[in-house]
């Protein structure tokens, strides 16, 4: 109900209570489509951007985008929804984040799904693999368009590094609003605690939480290396960010429309791929430097094996096992 009354609210707020939620918003001789998203690193930033420019320049000017950035509309979960009811016409969230709208992106969650970076780009390219993943919400009124890099999630804490399962035992760990997050962490011997980003900090503080898993963005983008000095590589999950667009907006589009928005979304990941990498290893100097984050690896082995339960249910499960062994067959061909 209060989702609800948040979503009601905040189409007023944009479009005012006499236009009402148009799918799209007029400007002229131009459609513009509104792209809200919460908190990023600027290379996400600078690729949503991408994507905006490329659709004006492959419309010529038919098709602009209008953004709504950090936050400013929501959390992750209020923004899809707020997609899901043309409030908004496109954002950008985590894989996990959608696990709620479609179980499919539930295979993301798997600990250790992907043996490196090079496995995870091949199966996040292959649309064999993507195209069902990205369709599944459209009954729910949502399309995928793409995914952006979000790097390899790895523990920070509080109290001194995680170098192996023990080293989590009772500790309370945030995770995202997923189950297969929440079943890691237990497998690990921590206590999940499921909450949303803008809460971490303030927890990590209070210590309500010994600690968390994200990517290195974190630690000084989010400010998270004033309070969770202890990093440390065990580069459990590879979750890529999600572009979902609302298929009604989607629908409405011409043909040509349609594709310049799918190649823009394409490209848009292309150009983000180039930037992330040297944007990690400069967020990891500047947290290393300005707030004393210390980094350490990890031996992943003991973390793999106790992790095991979830990939035996993902194999067992009629609904996920080809999917998985799709993946996992990107793997050995490697």
């Amino acid at each position: 109900m209060k989702r609800n009354t948040f979503v009601l609210l905040t189409c007023l707020l944009l479009f005012g209570i006499v236009s009402g939620c148009s799918n799209i918003s007029k400007a002229e001789d131009k459609e513009v489509l509104r792209f809200a998203y919460a908190s990023n690193s600027q290379p996400v930033i600078d690729a949503m951007n991408e994507f905006g420019r490329l659709l004006a320049e492959k419309t010529n000017g038919q098709l602009d985008v209008e953004y709504f950035p950090d936050g400013q509309l929501g959390g992750e979960r209020e923004l899809i929804e707020l997609t899901q009811t043309d409030a908004t016409d496109i954002t950008k969230v985590s894989g996990s984040a959608l696990e709620g709208f479609s179980n499919q992106y539930s295979i993301f969650g798997i600990p250790y799904l992907f043996d490196s970076e090079d496995h995870y780009y091949q199966v996040l390219e292959n649309s064999e693999i993507m195209d069902p993943i990205y369709q599944s919400t459209e009954d729910v009124g949502l399309t995928g368009l793409t995914y952006y890099d979000s790097g390899a999630r790895n523990f920070y804490m509080t109290d001194g590094p995680v170098e192996t399962p023990d080293d989590l035992q009772g500790k309370n760990i945030r995770v995202m609003q997923s189950e297969t997050a929440i079943e890691m962490i237990e497998l690990l011997g921590g206590s999940p605690t499921p909450m949303g980003s803008d809460e971490v900090y303030t927890s990590l503080q209070q210590g309500i939480i010994d600690g968390a898993e994200n990517n290195e963005f974190v630690l000084d983008t989010a400010g998270h290396g004033d309070v969770a000095k202890y990093y440390s590589y065990d580069e459990h999950t590879r979750v890529p960010d999600i572009i979902v667009m609302n298929k009604e907006t989607l629908d409405s589009l011409t043909e040509q429309q349609r594709e310049a928005v799918f190649e823009s979304a394409e490209e848009s990941t292309a150009f983000q791929k180039e930037v992330w990498r040297e944007a990690v290893e400069n967020e990891k100097e500047i947290a290393a430097e300005e707030h004393g984050v210390e980094y350490n690896e990890v031996d992943k082995k003991p973390f793999q094996d106790a992790v095991q339960p979830i990939h035996e249910e993902f194999q067992k499960d009629e609904e996920f096992s080809e999917v998985y062994e799709a993946i996992r067959n990107l793997a050995e061909n490697e």
